[in-house]
C-alpha cells in the first residue's frame, strides 16, 4: 500500500490524546499537592527548593512511564507540540501527521485538566498548577527560562536517542532533567517546556497571564536544541525514529526511519 493511502491513525493520536491527559491529571496533582494552600505536603516539607526537586522528578517520572507504557508503544509519548515539532524537523516524522499530533496533545490537555478542580480550594490557590512568570521577573527573563529549559530538553532527549547504548534508557532521563530545571528554573517561568500542558490549567483556571511566553518560549527553545544538535559536531549521533521507546513498532507507517 503507497503511503499516501494510509488509514488516518487515530490510535495513534488517541494514545497521544490519552497520554498528555494523563501528564497533565497526574503531573500536575503533583504541583498542587506540593504547592496547593493546606496542603499537607507544605508541612511535611517546608522547604520550597526540595518540594521543587520532588516535584521536577515526579512530574518527569510521570512522563517517563507513559513512554514505557502502551500508549508510548503506539505513539512514541512525545506528549509535547515541540517534541513533536522537532522531531519533524529532525525528519522523522512525516510532516502530515504533524497537526494531528498536536491537536491531540492540545485537546488531552484541557481535557486532562478537568479532573484537577476535584482538588476545589487547594487547587485554585495555586490556579491548577498553570505556569505563570515569577514575581519580580521580566517578560525577558520568564521567556528566557522557557527557552533555556526546553533547549535542554531538546538537546537531553537527542543525546539519548541518538546513542544505541543509552537508547533504551530515555525515559530514565526525565525524572533527572525535570527535578534539576524545576528545582533551578521553575521560581522564574514555572518551567513549562510545553505549550500543551500550559494550556490545560489556563483554560479551567483562566490565569493566562503571559500566556504567549509559554508558545513562543518552548518553539524557540526547540528549535535552537534541534539547531544545536544538528551543527554543533553531534549530527553523527543519529535519531532514527520519532519515539522515546518502543522503537520498532510502527503501526501506520508514521515514522521515518534514519539510519
Amino acid at each position: 500500500m503507497d503511503t499516501h493511502d494510509r488509514p488516518i491513525p487515530w490510535l495513534l493520536f488517541g494514545a497521544e490524546f490519552i497520554g498528555t491527559a494523563l501528564l497533565v491529571a497526574v503531573g500536575l496533582s503533583i504541583v498542587i499537592l506540593a504547592f496547593g494552600q493546606d496542603s499537607p505536603m507544605v508541612q511535611l516539607v517546608p522547604s520550597a527548593g526540595w518540594r521543587r526537586l520532588i516535584t521536577g522528578f515526579l512530574f518527569g517520572t510521570t512522563g517517563a512511564l507513559i513512554a514505557l507504557s502502551p500508549l508510548g508503544k503506539e505513539s512514541g509519548a512525545h506528549i509535547n507540540p515541540v517534541v513533536t515539532l522537532a522531531f519533524w524537523l529532525m525528519g522523522t516524522l512525516r510532516a502530515r501527521h504533524v497537526l494531528g499530533y498536536i491537536l491531540s496533545q492540545l485537546t488531552g490537555a484541557v481535557v486532562g485538566a478537568l479532573p484537577l478542580m476535584a482538588w476545589g480550594e487547594m487547587g485554585r490557590s495555586v490556579a491548577f498548577g498553570a505556569t505563570l512568570p515569577g514575581a519580580g521577573y521580566g517578560a525577558f527573563w520568564v521567556l528566557l527560562g522557557e527557552v533555556a529549559t526546553t533547549c535542554a530538553l531538546i538537546v537531553g532527549l537527542f543525546f539519548f536517542l541518538g546513542r544505541r547504548r543509552l537508547r533504551p534508557f530515555t525515559p530514565a532521563l526525565f525524572p533527572i532533567l525535570y527535578a534539576a530545571m524545576v528545582f533551578m528554573e521553575a521560581p522564574i517561568s514555572g518551567t513549562s517546556t510545553n505549550p500543551a500542558r500550559s494550556l490545560g490549567p489556563a483554560v479551567i483556571s483562566g490565569a493566562w497571564h503571559g500566556w504567549w511566553i509559554y508558545w513562543l518560549g518552548p518553539l524557540l527553545g526547540a528549535v535552537l536544541g534541534v539547531a544545536f544538535y544538528r551543527f554543533s559536531g553531534a549530527a553523527w549521533l543519529t535519531v532514527e525514529v520519532a519515539k522515546l521507546y518502543h522503537f520498532g513498532h510502527d503501526r501506520y507507517g508514521v515514522f521515518r526511519w534514519k539510519g
